[in-house]
């Protein structure tokens, strides 16, 4: 081990071919020259621009690594189209199809080789991979944007060789269009503060000096609209331009707990950026990129520059809090720490995550008692407990998260999270659809662009038959969270709009898209099994109520009529019956 450097994190790429020894028996010199001018082209052309190192060829695959998940996800993107580039030359017998896993994960590194448990990870992820796939872990894609960086599909909980515990995948494809961000929400207390530092001109003999004061107007805007996130005003923060100030001396001014800085030149009308994201206390940095858009670009409303930085700062932080509060002892982390985690893993829905979600908002709570968000977020951990079918006793978990929301309202009358949350309790718990209705008109009147209010409210006229306007609901809130993190929830409760209007087409176009980030949430398979039976896909249909039982095996139709909402409605009844066709036992 004396030669070996220091443990690093590394985001650790392997390459395999797919059904290597029969393309040598078939044609082994053909093979194996088209095989190596890949390898050539990944070594020389690929790898060295997003700043990758080649570590070692297999014979039939090659292992490298990069210093983040998003550069080696673009790296596997490179390398499998011009995989496929080589292969439009050649009949499908001969053709080099590859399969990729991705891992990040600590390793130690010599001179022709990476060691650690991380690396077989990746072996075993790659694995799961098909020809031409891509599979990752959960750390990788907890470091990636959906949609920006890769269209995401969750496998769930994957069983790997010689591992013991299950672990869950992802396999991941190239982004489609990019979404744009319109509108967005007020932010809430407890959060993590960011400050964004007006950027440099580093251009020769420039005279867009404004571009830098431009882009941080831009990016505190679209940042302010996060619900994850408060931010500094460009006032205070466009005093240290080019000052050169060190990240602790920025935070001991503004009390920032990030900082967003960074360089740009501009050239032939092209703005090429360098950003980073840096942590005050520690003047750690936690991202970091290199971007270029035509400078046209910057002044129209939907830069996608802007949109970019966004999505990457947002996740970044997100990752960095969860992974601060996962490795600290709870009475050492920071309440906004145990905040922005405890949300996040809430949302993954696994029960390890879930209950880690729990613990964390029981001890933010007796920190901050007096605070409404942490009693919010609590009541819904209770609602997804009963919607996920975890609740042991719904009555009781009703009641606690009930007594959560009148404490949130109690500390904030005007908390517009609050109200909307006071909502989903009496609408999916108590199945008090008036009370819920006057709980998200009030959160609304307090912040016309509270999305989750926007949402649940229409999935409230969704449990009533109002599709229609359960549909106008749930697409203002879509519209309010393009790139929010937790969006699997949003695409699921739009899903139960459209099946509500009978737009049979369009709730299970959104339930896919749901379960291709967020595979486990029972109630997504639900709208999903649905409307592929009405639209006459009954194949598809019993498939996805199989997947659905194997989630929540104690399902019942005569259950989930005691739980639904809308089982007091005819659209309930209409569900309901649905629900028994595709082979849900009564």
């Amino acid at each position: 081990m004396e030669n070996l450097t220091p443990k690093i994190e590394q985001a650790v790429l392997v390459v395999d071919v797919v059904e290597s020894t029969r393309l040598l028996e078939h044609a082994e010199d053909d093979h194996i020259d088209r095989w190596r001018r890949l390898v050539d082209y990944v070594e020389e052309k690929i790898v060295p621009v997003h700043g990758g190192k080649f570590v070692k060829s297999t014979g039939d695959g090659f292992l490298l690594a990069f210093p983040d998940c998003k550069s080696a996800l673009d790296a596997a993107f490179l390398i499998q189209q011009e995989s496929s580039r080589a292969n439009a030359k050649v009949c499908a017998e001969r053709q080099i199809l590859l399969r990729m896993g991705i891992e990040f994960c600590s390793v130690f590194i010599d001179k022709n080789d990476f060691y650690g448990r991380g690396v077989m990870r990746a072996v075993r992820l790659m694995t799961l991979a098909g020809p031409g796939e891509i599979v990752v872990s959960a750390g990788v894609r907890d470091r990636l944007v959906p949609s920006l960086d890769a269209n995401i599909y969750d496998l769930g909980d994957c069983y790997l060789k010689h591992v013991q515990a299950p672990v869950r995948a992802y396999r991941v494809g190239p982004p489609g269009p990019h979404p744009k961000i319109d509108v967005g929400f007020s932010v809430g207390e407890l959060l993590p503060t960011i400050a964004v530092i007006p950027f440099s001109d580093r251009s020769v003999g420039s005279d867009h000096g404004v571009v830098g004061e431009i882009l941080a107007d831009e990016l505190i805007n679209a940042l302010s609209v996060s619900a994850e996130l408060n931010v500094i005003s460009r006032l205070s923060t466009t005093i240290f331009r080019d000052r050169g100030a060190g990240h602790y001396k920025i935070a001991s001014y503004l009390n920032a707990h990030y900082i967003l800085s960074g360089a740009y030149r501009i050239s032939n009308g092209t703005l090429a950026l360098e950003i980073e994201l840096a942590e005050s206390k520690s003047g750690q940095v936690v991202w970091t990129d290199r971007l270029s858009d035509p400078l046209a670009g910057l002044l129209s409303h939907d830069s996608e520059v802007v949109n970019r930085v966004i999505a990457a700062v947002r996740k970044a932080i997100i990752v960095r809090e969860v992974r601060r509060a996962r490795s600290r002892p709870l009475p050492n982390v920071e309440s906004y720490t145990l905040l922005v985690s405890s949300i996040n893993l809430m949302h993954r829905l696994s029960r390890e995550s879930f209950n880690d979600a729990y613990r964390l908002l029981e001890t933010l709570i007796e920190r901050a008692s007096r605070q409404a968000t942490p009693y919010a977020w609590l009541a819904n951990w209770y609602v997804l407990k009963v919607q996920q079918g975890w609740s042991d006793n719904r009555e009781k978990d009703g009641k606690l998260a009930l007594e959560c929301t009148r404490r949130a309202l109690e500390a904030d009358p005007h908390s517009s999270l609050a109200h909307t949350i006071d909502g989903f309790v009496h609408t999916n718990l108590l199945r008090r659809l008036d009370t819920g209705l006057e709980c998200y008109e009030r959160a609304l009147e307090n912040n016309p662009n509270e999305a989750l209010a926007w949402l649940l409210k229409g999935t409230l006229h969704a449990f009533m038959g109002q599709g229609l306007k359960a549909v106008d609901e749930t697409q203002k809130a879509l519209r309010l969270t393009p790139l929010d993190p937790h969006r699997y929830f949003y695409d699921s409760l739009a899903a139960t709009a459209c099946l509500s209007a009978h737009q049979y087409e369009n709730a299970e176009l959104l339930a896919i898209r749901s379960l291709n980030t967020n595979r486990v949430h029972t109630s997504t398979l639900r709208v999903l099994a649905s409307s592929q039976w009405l639209q006459g896909k009954h194949d598809e249909a019993r498939e996805s109520a199989q997947r659905l039982m194997r989630l929540e095996p104690s399902l019942t139709v005569s259950g989930w009529l005691a739980r639904s909402p809308s089982a007091a409605h005819e659209i309930g009844s209409e569900w309901a019956m649905v629900l028994r066709q595709v082979g849900i036992p009564e």
